[in-house]
């Protein structure tokens, strides 16, 4: 864990584009407005019975993947999926049912682009009400079909790809599966047509002697954006979690800040991301009180931290009893054994 006052991660298009973008939302739908209300209202007095639904969710499009990444869940699935793809009439039913939304990320334990065109079907669907729209890619089929002008045109808000290697030989040990030079190609693809992309890196070990590497690599692919990632979990797998544990790799505070200074040189902002740095007893992780995740097969997990409800799922619906407890376990500190890895010890 470093320290506090590094920068963290913001929109690509910047927070002040996110808050107009969320204000647009609701002065679109008044019924909107009065639930997203709600919610913030009831931030400061949780409970475990709530009166307003998610204003944010997580919605996964496809639970399978192209890749093998070590550090993934995905890897260990028999041919690398879970369950079917989400068909595009159920994606349009739960934005529908959920009007509470100002956010969506479109993506969960999978490579999103492996649906094909409904995929920017329901990025525009979303869109056309005002939502706002964040994806994550391993960026390998961009190139297909002109995935990244069609990913562009339809009107997504934020991009961001996983870069965990500078060199072919790291990345793609990490990143089984996956062909380096197919991958940087599509960034610079994406990165000449649109700004609104930024690079993830997660640290690890095989990686983590090589991150002013990673700043320059960035700049090379015409990324304005770059995330040092410094948590890794399990998806709700304490085997797999305990081994990415061990995989993990620190970064002081000192060379954080070299690298945030050599990131504005080159004109890439350079930010951190660690989950421990967010959730204590007095500060609860907020996911139980205003989203959680939505699977391809029309199950809830309760975060994408876990993601996976083959390894842990919330029955009954947001406003259901197993909810209701979940939540009150947060509120009474009695942090579920599933959630206990995002809160400091």
């Amino acid at each position: 864990m470093i320290g506090r006052n590094l920068p963290r991660p913001e929109p690509s298009a910047g927070t002040d584009a996110y808050i107009r973008a969320v204000a647009d939302r609701l002065a679109h739908s008044p019924q909107t407005r009065k639930n997203y209300e709600r919610c913030m209202s009831a931030r400061f007095n949780r409970k475990a019975v709530v009166d307003y639904l998610p204003v944010k969710l997580d919605i996964e499009n496809v639970s399978r993947c192209n890749f093998r990444c070590t550090m993934c869940a995905v890897s260990g699935w028999p041919k690398g999926k879970r369950a079917d793809d989400m068909i595009l009439d159920h994606f349009k039913a739960i934005i529908d049912e959920n009007y509470g939304l100002v956010e969506i990320k479109l993506n969960g334990l999978g490579e999103a682009l492996m649906q094909g065109d409904d995929y920017f079907e329901m990025i525009r669907y979303a869109r056309a009400r005002k939502i706002w729209v964040r994806i994550t890619t391993n960026a390998s089929l961009l190139g297909v079909r002109d995935n990244y002008l069609k990913l562009v045109d339809s009107g997504v808000n934020e991009i961001d790809i996983s870069i965990d290697g500078h060199t072919k030989e790291i990345f793609e040990s990490i990143r089984v599966g996956s062909n380096f030079r197919v991958v940087t190609d599509n960034c610079r693809l994406l990165n000449s047509v649109t700004s609104l992309t930024k690079m993830w890196t997660l640290v690890q070990r095989e990686n983590s002697y090589h991150l002013f590497d990673h700043v320059e690599l960035a700049y090379v692919l015409g990324f304005k954006h770059l995330v040092f990632s410094l948590s890794m979990h399990g998806w709700g797998d304490q085997s797999l979690s305990s081994r990415n544990k061990a995989a993990m790799s620190t970064v002081t505070e000192e060379q954080a800040w070299l690298l945030v200074g050599m990131g504005r040189k080159l004109g890439v902002k350079v930010s951190f991301w660690d989950v421990a740095e967010k959730f204590s007893a007095r500060n609860p992780c907020p996911w139980p009180f205003e989203r959680y995740v939505a699977t391809s097969d029309s199950r809830i997990t309760p975060c994408c931290m876990i993601g996976n409800p083959d390894k842990f799922e919330i029955k009954g619906g947001w406003d259901g009893a197993e909810y209701r407890e979940f939540r009150q376990d947060h509120i009474d500190g009695n942090v579920p054994v599933v959630c206990k890895g995002c809160y400091r010890s």
